[in-house]
């Protein structure tokens, strides 16, 4: 090889390590601007269950090249939980994530942060960053609302969210993201508001650090256990409101292909059909089917529609109704319980405003299906023979009571 082309490899090489050293001072820089305290400190941080949560290691020192993180339930607790691989770089691949599978298979480490994915009630807790030999940097307090049996108003039918509640040494008052934006375009769609439960306090342990002064989550380590039961039925709320907003816009393909489009359309040999991928599954007759949305995560608006009818929340959210067969779960997911041949169909699903994706869904009879004692449909069945059977019961010895007073008040009143 020419001395020349040796020279130049030479060069490309320095000026690589040159960036290199470059990019690794820019990370440093940020961390030389937020100095670890000298005291163990615990930033609040709430979340609403099944959402994911980042947490930054927002201090280290300069030498630590990769950090272990830490979770304890309670502080001082003897019981802790290494989240990492010891080298700081797991990486997770969220879209394989089910729902209620332990933490150590939910987490990821990037750039020293903590990424924990579709976060339960049970993730409540203190998270540490530090190293392997114990060196503790950085600390959160988590607290992960749960979402069953949330709050729910309808804004278009004058409903309010739960009222303030005053104590003598504390507030219960519920704390509002913003308004997502809207779940469907070009017709009438619907947004959502998120709520969680704060309270104001001059109690509050001075170890934990929080956003707003004498303010914390209603589930943070931070507040005295003698005022927990105050508020202990106090619960996450969501706010639903309808709106509307306008598609974007797209280019038309070819000159005159839109109009010919619409003739056949009006002739009624080619119905409209949206431009979107549709996967077609086939559902046994009777059993349950679950419905996620493409790409979709818990704090996303969300929409379903069936065919040409709109699934909206006012009545199709979990727990409008106390029977509901077909409805949408707080996680955008749609719920079909005991599938009907009248719930064949397409099923298009809205994210963000824009139609994404659709499910052709066919439902068939099986003469032969074996269930297991674990199907939400044989958990279901049993549930309702066994409360049918205790009512029977209850009624049976009620009516047996009856009889028998009635009994002893005729044979007093012979006497």
């Amino acid at each position: 090889m020419a001395p020349a082309g040796l020279a130049g490899i030479v060069l490309v090489l320095h000026t690589a390590d040159v960036l290199h050293a470059f990019a690794i001072m820019e990370k440093e820089d940020v961390f030389k601007k937020t100095p670890c305290p000298a005291f163990l400190m615990f930033e609040n941080a709430a979340y609403l269950a099944d959402m994911s949560f980042e947490l930054p290691c927002n201090c280290k020192p300069e030498e630590v090249t990769s950090v272990v993180w830490y979770f304890q339930k309670h502080m001082g607790s003897q019981q802790t939980r290494v989240l990492t691989d010891f080298e700081g770089t797991l990486i997770v691949d969220s879209s394989s994530i089910k729902v209620g599978s332990d933490m150590l298979r939910r987490f990821s480490i990037r750039m020293f942060s903590l990424i924990v994915f579709r976060v339960q009630v049970e993730d409540s807790g203190h998270y540490i960053c530090g190293t392997k030999h114990g060196d503790f940097f950085y600390g959160y307090d988590v607290d992960v609302q749960a979402s069953k049996g949330i709050d729910v108003a309808f804004a278009d039918r004058n409903q309010h969210p739960q009222e303030d509640h005053d104590e003598t040494q504390l507030t219960v008052f519920t704390v509002f993201w913003d308004w997502t934006t809207c779940n469907r375009c070009d017709v009438r769609g619907e947004q959502r508001r998120i709520g969680l439960c704060y309270i104001k306090s001059a109690y509050l342990l001075r170890r934990y650090r929080t956003t707003t002064a004498q303010v914390a989550s209603c589930g943070s380590s931070s507040i005295p256990r003698q005022f927990r039961g105050l508020f202990q039925h106090r619960k996450a709320e969501v706010v639903i409101r309808s709106c509307t907003k306008p598609c974007r816009k797209k280019k038309s393909s070819k000159k005159g292909e839109a109009s010919i489009s619409d003739v056949i359309s009006k002739l009624g040999e080619k119905p409209w059909v949206p431009d979107v991928p549709v996967q077609f599954h086939k559902q046994s007759l009777g059993s349950g089917l679950i419905i996620s949305c493409p790409g979709a995560r818990p704090e996303h608006a969300v929409a379903w529609d069936k065919d040409s009818t709109r699934l909206y929340l006012t009545r199709y959210l979990i727990r409008i109704n106390g029977s509901m067969r077909v409805y949408i779960d707080h996680g955008n997911h749609l719920h079909i319980r005991f599938a009907q041949l009248s719930d064949r169909g397409t099923y298009y699903c809205w994210r963000e405003g824009q139609m994404v994706a659709g499910f052709r869904l066919s439902v068939v009879y099986e003469s032969r299906r074996k269930r297991s004692l674990d199907d939400p449909e044989t958990l279901y069945a049993v549930k309702v023979i066994l409360t049918s059977y205790v009512l029977i019961t209850i009624l049976f010895a009620v009516i047996h009571v009856v009889r028998c007073c009635l009994y002893a008040f005729r044979c007093t009143a012979v006497k």
